[in-house]
């Protein structure tokens, strides 16, 4: 019960969203368990075995699923082979189990947003994040302009892109070069190993950039951007062009399920204070315009991208990633949610009573 702390620690301050997930995720922890919920339920009593039972299940049972096709507007993307599959699990104490295609690098694409996000939040404090970005979902597609001139608040939430450029011109940096290390390497501390540009995604990101040029324009026009635009977008551009393995991404989510501690390099990422408002910012605008229906059906904060990875946060627990290319009309990939619900479902890892 000793991570359930993360809940007390959400009622300082402003954390609205906080106090309610983790408010329920203590009252549950106090529920009577099944046999399979005891296996998860913790803090770190998670038996390998068993969890590396429930990985093979699920790579087994959603492997042959044929919907959804790659993200082509970037045109990369298109080519990545799209029967790779990929699941693993791994827990705030650093197990790791896995299966499929695991050590695959892919584009993280959007499920760096949040762990800049938490950088942000650990160095200027979450009230600079809820004030010069925004923490409320927008309600339309993740990469939409209409958002910026709806909302008086022009940037609305860091895990849209407008939030995301905004969030990387808010790097403390005075160079290009010295912007592009600290994104790279803030997520390279997450997954505890170092992590580098895919030079052909970024080739043909950058190419095709003219959308999040025009975003990071009127942002920077409205007194939104906090550097030059052209600057922060093609920084944040890098960011999402970053190689990951479903691996790597299972302990970038289980340093922010221990608290923002890597649970494999035992270094302290980001401050365990932010940690709540991340996660709550990541239940409710993770899974682009599913997120609602995410949030209902697995109950779980996660980021999703349109490169196929997705990584999904039991607070004190685990993390569960998973990669596959194809993703359905929202960006979220089709076999990848799939295992993760299941998983959590037969976990009983929903932060929501009843699941």
């Amino acid at each position: 019960m000793a991570r359930v702390a993360l809940a007390s620690g959400a009622c300082r301050g402003p954390r609205r969203f906080a106090v309610v997930f983790f408010v329920l995720a203590a009252a549950i922890a106090s529920l009577p368990l099944t046999a399979e919920q005891a296996v998860a339920r913790g803090p770190f009593g998670e038996s390998r075995s068993a969890l590396q039972k429930l990985v093979d299940e699920a790579y087994a049972k959603f492997k042959d699923v044929q919907e959804g096709k790659n993200a082509d507007y970037i045109p990369a993307l298109a080519k990545v082979p799209s029967q790779l599959f990929g699941i693993v699990i791994a827990t705030a104490d650093g197990k790791v189990v896995a299966a499929g295609d695991v050590d695959y690098t892919f584009a993280i694409e959007s499920v760096s947003k949040p762990f800049t996000m938490a950088r942000i939040m650990d160095q200027q404090g979450y009230e600079a994040v809820r004030d010069k970005i925004g923490v409320e979902p927008t309600g339309l597609p993740f990469n939409s302009k209409m958002a910026i001139e709806l909302y008086k608040a022009r940037s609305v939430n860091p895990l849209v892109n407008a939030g995301a450029i905004a969030a990387v011109s808010m790097l403390p940096a005075k160079t290009e070069a010295e912007r592009s290390a600290m994104a790279i390497d803030n997520l390279s501390q997450f997954a505890g190993a170092k992590l580098t540009v895919m030079k052909d995604i970024f080739d043909s990101e950058y190419a095709s950039a003219w959308s999040n040029r025009a975003i990071a324009n009127l942002l920077y026009n409205y007194e939104r951007l906090y550097s030059d635009p052209e600057e922060a977008m093609k920084v944040y551009t890098e960011q999402c062009s970053v190689g990951v393995t479903a691996k790597q991404l299972a302990i970038m989510g289980a340093t922010l399920a221990n608290g923002g501690v890597n649970p494999v390099t035992k270094k302290r990422v980001v401050k365990e204070e932010i940690v709540d408002e991340v996660l709550a910012v990541m239940l409710t605008a993770g899974f682009y315009d599913e997120s609602g229906r995410w949030s209902a059906e697995a109950g779980l904060p996660a980021k999703t991208g349109v490169g196929g990875g997705i990584v999904a946060v039991v607070p004190g627990r685990l993390a569960i990633a998973s990669f596959s290319p194809p993703v359905n009309e929202a960006g979220n990939s089709v076999r990848a949610q799939l295992a993760i619900k299941y998983i959590a479902s037969r976990l009983g890892a929903s932060i929501f009573v009843g699941h």
